[in-house]
């Protein structure tokens, strides 16, 4: 057992992976700005979500998600999505006052295009993910068939001062239950800005990460998230892996209990065009993901792409090295699609990771 996990065995009725998280709905107007905008699709996301809903449609595994839900047309549209992706829903139920909340949270993200960055923003006010606290969910009911993987994410963690003490919750129930625990760093200025700062982010992040096997994140997120400390290792690109790695022994000091750190490297060249790779710590050894040129359609999701193809090969008893594969080529699969969830299928992520091309498939 080369990653130090110890991943139990799948059992009938159990859940392979439960994620805790706000679920959000994106309004994309493709590559027209907003200012100028008529119409837009709408997507259904939410970091810790995009990872249950990427390994139930594509890696075919028994999923869920707890995750706070308002009984409203926009709620109905979400729980729909969630349904038709496969995904279990564990929901702690708002009412919406027909006037300004609890609401769900919108995302607004324009696609940009060659030179022209995608533009994001939100409208997170009066949340009901926000609301979610320690006992909203009955942990012990959930876990009961069991659960191997339980994941979560630090733009959770970021939203208000209880869904960081929720996650906790969560992973100390988890841990309880046999299942190896993630966590997404995902660290967001703006969030954090509002819910405290950045002291509030280390302190608050550092005490989630004592429960956690595996975590995500770049050096940026390590350094922010975490407080951890990098050498001063100057990188020739964004693909070069010198800062991540030799980050790697400052954040096994601070977290002894991390066994895997991972992330995903990308260089933008213009909004449409990107060389991708992938980078992980596993036990003390590292694994790169080959590089790769990719024609971006919507780069919205791409690392939850990454993370949920990474875990599945864990999951899924390969060895580090094809688990790495596995989350670069699915990552890199998920930029080809619109909306922030999967449309892949397994035999194309596994083919693409062995090497294969964009020939036509007759």
């Amino acid at each position: 057992m080369t990653h130090g996990l110890n991943i139990r065995p799948a059992v009938k009725g159990g859940l392979d992976f439960l994620s805790l998280g706000a679920l959000v709905h994106r309004l994309d107007p493709g590559i027209i700005p907003f200012r100028k905008a008529r119409s837009c699709e709408i997507h259904v996301s939410g970091g810790e979500f995009n990872c249950a809903a990427n390994l139930a449609d594509c890696f075919e595994l028994s999923t869920g998600v707890a995750t706070a839900m308002v009984n409203y047309p926009i709620g109905d549209l979400i729980a729909e999505r969630v349904k038709a992706m496969g995904v279990k829903p564990f929901y702690k139920r708002f009412e919406h006052n027909g006037v300004n909340g609890p609401n769900m949270a919108a995302v607004y993200s324009d696609r940009g295009h060659g030179v022209r960055a995608p533009v994001v923003f939100y409208n997170r006010a009066h949340e009901a993910g926000a609301l979610l606290k320690p006992g909203d969910f009955n942990w012990e009911e959930i876990f009961a068939d069991g659960c191997r993987w339980f994941h979560s994410g630090g733009i959770f963690a970021a939203l208000s001062e209880t869904t960081g003490e929720l996650i906790i919750e969560g992973m100390k129930a988890a841990k309880a239950a046999g299942a190896v625990t993630s966590l997404d760093l995902n660290y967001r200025e703006k969030l954090w800005k509002i819910s405290g700062g950045g002291e509030r982010a280390v302190s608050t992040l550092a005490r989630i990460v004592e429960h956690v096997d595996v975590l995500v994140g770049n050096e940026e997120d390590l350094q922010k998230g975490l407080g951890v400390q990098g050498p001063a290792v100057e990188a020739t690109s964004k693909l070069d892996t010198g800062a991540f790695v030799g980050m790697m022994d400052n954040v096994v000091k601070k977290f002894p209990n991390v066994k895997i750190v991972a992330t995903t490297l990308r260089e933008v060249h213009t909004t449409s065009r990107h060389t991708w790779s992938a980078v992980a710590w596993i036990n003390g050894r590292i694994y790169d993901a080959p590089h790769c040129e990719l024609d971006v359609h919507d780069r919205v999701g791409g690392g939850d792409g990454f993370a949920s193809g990474f875990f599945y090969g864990l999951l899924n008893g390969e060895s580090p090295a094809d688990a790495v594969r596995l989350g670069w080529a699915h990552g890199a699969l998920l930029t080809t699609f619109p909306g922030d969830t999967t449309m892949a299928t397994l035999d194309q992520v596994r083919s693409f990771a062995k090497g294969g091309s964009a020939r036509i498939q007759r």
